[in-house]
């Protein structure tokens, strides 16, 4: 169920009439305005709202009781009726009391950037982890709203014996609700949690490296993971077209196997409700033993936009330094350049060691990140001599599908053998001999 299904006169719908307004501080030099205006009206698209008007809002100075100014606001009114709009979403954070104001003056259901991207991850959630993770984030974000949103409970209303109150009796009553609701999610997301650090370490155990794509939201990681795995993901031109995390295996050079993850996208001034709750999930990149940063490189903020990454990145502790996996770049979407710019995004790509210039469409560059992927996993090898029991075919076996095996030599019952592993590789051989 929507966040906003609680009340006919609360919720909006699919087909609804949006006006959408971006306030333009003048502050963020890095994103074009025009740019912020289209990924806002991006989002609302991604939920069926069919947007009638849009437009960016000059701010001098933030007014404590409705963000922006009286004219403005005034302005918008008239803009609303004049669209025939039936809500207005504003690109920026809202404060409940900023949030009612507006809808007083507007005469319109108003919902932050926030409650957008919120309502859009209620309805993609598609696994039951997920949708505790998204229940949990919209329950913090309503708890301070209940005011202004609950106006239906001055009613009283029956169904429970002691919630019968009216007023602000019945509100403290359904906030009560709200955070006795909230700890029984965190309850269950810890055991999610659990569980994930169990099959990760199941997962270490195994002969198999862990790749995590990541990037802004519609970069083409699901477009990239189904190239190269051959999956059938949901790939769309949509804002949060991927919710849950896939994962799949994959061949690379030197290789016999590896497994591919395909993340949650990230964007710009993601609601801090869903960096926590979502924290079990992005737990799996802080996992990986290497991430990916898919960029969209046609887009006029690919800058931006990896800036956004990499703070969130940081947020869940990925890019912690020392310990944290290595990180490269897939430039994606080549095939939409003009033939100049291609050129010399790929001269710009050569030049790095970090780097690959790809197109997930036509599979461009594909084999060259690949080849970067192996290599990355490859990087901090070292030799190491092992002494087996000749009867321990399995794990010679082992050391044969993961890394190169320079020479082994029989000496009595035992074999000794010289073999070169990633550092990676070389924790989960000892691994498996601290088990065996």
């Amino acid at each position: 169920m929507s966040v906003f299904d609680r009340e006919e006169t609360d919720g909006f719908a699919r087909g609804d009439r949006a006006l959408i307004v971006s306030p333009d501080f003048g502050r963020d030099e890095s994103r074009d305005s025009d740019a912020r205006l289209e990924e806002a009206a991006g989002l609302a698209e991604a939920i069926g709202i069919e947007v009638v008007e849009k437009r960016a809002v000059k701010m001098r100075q933030v007014r404590p009781a409705t963000l922006f100014g009286k004219g403005q606001v005034g302005q918008l009114a008239t803009e609303t009726r004049l669209a025939k709009a039936d809500l207005a979403i504003v690109d920026a954070a809202l404060t409940p009391i900023q949030q009612k104001n507006l809808e007083d003056e507007l005469k319109i259901k108003v919902i932050d950037r926030t409650g957008l991207i919120l309502e859009i991850f209620g309805e993609r959630a598609a696994t039951a982890e997920g949708r505790l993770q998204v229940e949990l984030a919209h329950l913090d974000y309503q708890a301070g709203r209940l005011v202004r949103s609950w106006t239906h409970l001055e009613r009283q209303r029956g169904g429970f014996g002691f919630l019968g109150g009216p007023g602000e009796t019945q509100i403290e009553a359904d906030r009560r609700m709200i955070r006795d609701r909230m700890a029984r999610l965190r309850k269950e997301l810890e055991q999610v949690r659990r569980t994930r650090s169990l099959h990760r370490a199941r997962r270490q155990k195994a002969p198999w490296p862990v790749i995590a794509l990541v990037g802004y939201t519609n970069a083409g990681k699901s477009t990239l993971f189904n190239k190269m795995t051959g999956g059938d993901v949901m790939a769309a031109d949509l804002l949060f077209a991927t919710l849950d995390p896939t994962m799949r295996e994959i061949t690379l050079p030197g290789l016999d196997k590896a497994i591919l993850s395909d993340t949650v996208g990230f964007v710009s001034d993601l609601p801090t409700q869903l960096v926590a709750a979502f924290r079990a999930t992005l737990e799996e990149v802080n996992a990986a033993d290497l991430i990916v940063h898919v960029r969209d490189i046609s887009h006029d903020d690919s800058d931006a936009q990896c800036s956004d990454v990499e703070i969130v990145l940081r947020e869940i502790g990925a890019r912690d330094g020392e310990g944290s996996a290595p990180l490269i770049e897939a430039w994606n979407k080549i095939d939409a350049l003009d033939e100049a710019a291609r050129e010399q995004l790929c001269n710009a790509a050569e030049r790095r060691d970090d780097v690959v210039a790809v197109s997930a469409l036509t599979g461009e560059g594909l084999e060259e990140l690949r080849l970067l992927i192996a290599e990355q996993l490859d990087r901090g090898s070292s030799v190491h001599d092992v002494e087996l029991k000749l009867s321990d075919g399995e794990n010679l076996a082992w050391l044969h599908r993961n890394g190169s095996v320079l020479n082994q030599e029989v000496d009595g019952d035992v074999m000794q053998v010289s073999v070169k592993l990633s550092a990676i590789d070389w924790d989960r051989f000892q691994d498996r001999l601290s088990i065996g």
